[in-house]
């Protein structure tokens, strides 16, 4: 049986929102894809694409966000990322009328920190999607099975940083990935246990921001916190 999550894209707009008005210039959002379809087999796990409401989900996050900054997209290689990316692009086009640049894809936001997919499967079956979770952050799951949580955590953080770094005064950027991104850094970034967090919604995320040249990393859930 699928396990289903909330829509947490309100959530996502409000902390947007509430930066902006706040002063914010820079934003690098990291979000969720919406709802999509699930699968077995492993080898099909890339290519699961997004149900019908997961698309309607998409579209509509993307007509919520305000007009300005401009979203410059990027995406996890995997298919629902890819997806959400271009609905969210047709979305806000459509309320908007600018048009934005092609989504660009990066391994970054896609499970590399998985390096031996086999025995991270394995192991998860067996011990259940929590317990797995807990056990990758106590640094209980050998590193050649998978990353060393806050390493991950680093460098998911450095890449967002990096993307604050680069962007145009009239620009954010919207990096669309997969729920286990987001955990390390609620984890070990927010300082957010993942039991007291909880699952990672459709179109969830964290917002990482410049301000008075400092950066910041926050979400609905915590205040902000320095990086």
């Amino acid at each position: 049986m699928e396990r289903k999550y909330e829509l947490k894209s309100q959530q996502t707009i409000d902390t947007i929102t509430e930066l902006l008005n706040s002063g914010v210039k820079k934003l690098s959002v990291l979000i969720r894809h919406s709802d999509r379809f699930f699968t077995e087999e492993a080898r099909m796990e890339p290519f699961m694409g997004l149900t019908e409401q997961g698309k309607t989900f998409a579209l509509d996050l993307g007509s919520s966000i305000p007009a300005k900054p401009r979203p410059k997209l990027f995406s996890s290689i995997f298919g629902r990322c890819i997806e959400t990316a271009y609905l969210i692009d047709k979305g806000y086009t459509k309320q908007h009328e600018v048009p934005l640049d092609h989504n660009i894809t990066s391994e970054l936001l896609a499970p590399f920190y998985i390096k031996d997919i086999e025995k991270a499967i394995h192991l998860f079956k067996a011990q259940g999607s929590e317990l797995y979770i807990r056990n990758w952050f106590d640094n209980l799951i050998d590193d050649s099975i998978m990353e060393n949580p806050e390493k991950t955590a680093d460098i998911l953080s450095e890449y967002m940083t990096d993307q604050l770094k680069h962007l145009n005064g009239n620009e954010m950027a919207v990096c669309v990935t997969h729920d286990w991104n987001i955990f390390p850094l609620k984890e070990f970034k927010l300082g957010i246990k993942h039991e007291t967090a909880g699952d990672v919604g459709y179109l969830d995320g964290v917002v990482f921001y410049e301000k008075e040249g400092q950066y910041f990393l926050t979400s609905y859930q915590s205040e902000p916190q320095q990086i």
